[in-house]
């Protein structure tokens, strides 16, 4: 199971219907790191894990704007999974 960092805030969760199944997508908020191993409005999975990742402090129409591309990269991820 992943393990929560500290860095990490909760948002809430982004439902997203691939087929005949509805998943919920969690959207954290982290602080990128200057390592660049994550970036705003993406999409990632780890392990069995999966979610979007939004910047921290970014404005509400930024947040919007990544929640959809990270959604977008979901959509396709899952699609594949599910309905190949």
């Amino acid at each position: 199971m992943r393990e929560a960092n500290a860095t990490e805030r909760l948002l809430g969760y982004v439902q997203l219907r691939v087929g005949d199944k509805t998943i919920a997508i969690p959207v954290q908020a982290v602080k990128l790191g200057a390592d660049g191993g994550k970036r705003p409005g993406g999409f990632y999975v780890e392990d069995d894990q999966f979610g979007i990742y939004v910047a921290e402090g970014a404005t509400d129409r930024d947040v919007q704007e990544q929640i959809a591309r990270g959604s977008n990269e979901a959509v396709r991820h899952m699609g594949k999974k599910y309905l190949n």
